[in-house]
């Protein structure tokens, strides 16, 4: 069986079984809608949070990152990691005691004040737009090259099936689905990687390939070639970075307090049906997540070596492109590798200095490295099903963060308190369905590669909600002013650092050169110093204006100080 037919047969049949569970279950409810009535067991809501956790960056862009970028690449592994850790040791719990589902809501209950929801509001729709934007490029990569569509269409196709179980069924349609397409994304990340880490060291495992040595009889270690292939074209040492240090550390942060701030991955802990329940629930998401991220180093590192080689050659002096490998001439056709023939030789190469005549999306490498392997082709079906499931999961999560923040904090809570139930969820379902259509343009005009919008994303989330919700919980001192204005501080200088250096809906005032950054610190890392701006402003802010009131402060003990972990409080 060719390959197209074979991919539209495994996605195909993956979409027909999300759509399957989105019907049965669709939300009745606003509490079904919002936290999928609050009784999944521990380790669906575990499975259902690493899948919603690991996007498209996880799945599609982070081995890129690393394959491109060596070892400047593990921020991407450290800080999304670590972040998650940081998340559910030291905030989800609290929050889920507090009994708030939603960051909008903790922070306008928290800070007893609507304008403090409302700021919270905007800053979660702005996190989770560009957030979405990464994961509908996603989609639009994968469909434009298994299904041969343009990127267009692929994200079109990809709002079509996010729209119809995520307006059906909500948060209760979501969680089970994305139980689904967990275990599909597992297994076509790990299928592959097992069979090329056979191939090429002998070892079952991708984790010890990754330090082993090569069959083909070099007694090279994977690593040592790695850094050898770099050297000669041009490259840095793969296991060597060029980032600095400052800049290292910024974007590990943003991406840790970022992955901490994010409001789709918070309201995951009130899915389940105790606090308890809560802590053991991201225990089990650290496990679900650590299967693919310790695996990710060693897909880089497996795609870099074959891909050079495939179109280098194996002599080194490039591969003759009437011969090029069909991998080259199938992403070819997505306008995502493209090849320009400097010297007149005929022949394809890869480098880093005047030698180079390939253009290479770091987007394709997961996606493509089972074609370079030249591994069976329903393995190939498989990883396009595989990252079509790591995109529509989070994509899911945030279009639902959206229509949550909309219908119920600025609506319910805000501007209309006495609208029904029932209209309560027909708002939801509505903003979810506008929060698509924005999506989809997002995805097709996406203002970076996927883990780089996404990186965005988390430097927004740590610049604003981060210190608005760890000053809520361990300082009762922090008033509403204080953190209104860290969070419009936070966000702004962000905001507009972003814009400045990427160019984003204006042309860009600086190049987008280290020497021109702040403190060295890049687009990515930058949230890092808008936490501090935000963290010092609420501060110095909280000092200046009234106290808190002794109410607020006695709530705040009150989740620090739990006399014990049963159901949560709901307000």
């Amino acid at each position: 069986m060719d390959l197209q037919t074979l991919t539209y047969i495994v996605v195909g049949l993956t979409f027909a079984l999300y759509i399957g569970i989105a019907v049965w279950a669709r939300a009745g409810s606003t509490k079904e809608f919002y936290v999928a009535g609050g009784g999944v067991h521990p380790v669906a809501n575990g499975m259902a949070t690493a899948a919603d956790w690991m996007s498209a960056a996880s799945f599609i862009s982070m081995a890129g990152l690393i394959s491109f970028m060596g070892y400047d690449g593990a921020v991407y592994l450290l800080g999304w990691t670590g972040g998650y850790v940081l998340l559910a040791l030291c905030l989800a719990p609290y929050l889920r005691k507090f009994g708030k589902f939603t960051v909008p809501d903790f922070i306008g209950d928290r800070y007893y004040s609507q304008t403090a929801r409302t700021v919270a509001v905007v800053c979660a729709i702005l996190i989770s737009f560009t957030y979405v934007a990464g994961q509908m490029r996603g989609v639009g990569v994968v469909f434009s090259r298994f299904l041969e569509v343009d990127i267009t269409t692929g994200v079109v196709i990809g709002m079509a099936v996010v729209f119809f179980y995520a307006v059906l069924g909500g948060m209760k349609g979501i969680t089970y689905t994305q139980v689904a397409q967990y275990c599909v994304l597992i297994f076509a990340y790990m299928v592959p990687a097992f069979f090329i880490s056979i191939m090429m060291t002998g070892h079952i495992l991708p984790q010890t390939g990754f330090g082993a040595t090569l069959v083909d009889g070099s007694n090279t270690y994977l690593l040592d070639k790695l850094d050898t292939i770099s050297q000669d074209l041009g490259f840095a040492s793969y296991t060597d970075g060029i980032k600095s240090k400052m800049d290292v550390f910024a974007i590990t942060c943003a991406l840790m307090v970022g992955t901490a701030g994010l409001p789709h991955v918070i309201v995951r802990f009130f899915t389940v049906p105790k606090v308890r329940d809560a802590r053991i629930s991201a225990g089990w998401a650290l496990l679900f997540i650590s299967f693919l991220y310790t695996t990710a180093p060693a897909v880089a590192a497996f795609a870099r070596v074959n891909m050079v080689d495939t179109i280098n050659g194996a002599d080194g002096q490039g591969t003759e492109y009437a011969n090029a490998p069909a991998w080259v001439q199938n992403w070819e056709k997505t306008g995502l590798i493209s090849h320009e023939d400097k010297n007149g030789d005929g022949r394809m190469f890869y480098s880093n200095d005047d030698r180079n005549e390939m253009k290479v999306d770091r987007d394709i490498i997961v996606l493509a490295n089972p074609e370079i392997a030249k591994l069976p082709n329903w393995v190939i079906a498989l990883v396009a099903a595989g990252g079509i499931a790591a995109a529509l999961s989070t994509a899911a999560g945030l279009l639902l963060v959206i229509s949550t923040s909309i219908s119920h904090d600025l609506l319910k809570r805000n501007l209309m308190p006495n609208i029904t139930d029932k209209q309560e969820l027909l708002y939801a379902r509505g903003a979810a369905a506008v929060a698509i259509l924005v999506a989809g343009y997002l995805g097709i005009n996406p203002p970076g590669f996927v883990a780089e919008v996404v990186a965005f994303a988390f430097g927004l989330a740590a610049a604003s909600f981060f210190p608005a919700i760890i000053m809520g919980i361990f300082y009762k001192k922090m008033n509403k002013e204080g953190a209104i204005a860290g969070m419009l501080a936070g966000i702004v200088f962000t905001i507009g650092y972003i814009i400045y250096f990427k160019g984003i809906f204006i042309t860009p005032m600086a190049a987008n050169v280290p020497e021109n950054w702040l403190f060295g610190i890049s687009p990515e890392g930058i949230g890092t110093v808008g936490m501090v701006i935000n963290f010092v402003v609420s501060y110095v802010v909280s000092l200046l204006t009234k106290p808190v009131p002794d109410e607020v402060q006695h709530i705040v003990e009150s989740i620090r100080f739990p006399k014990g972990a049963g159901e949560a409080h709901e307000h």
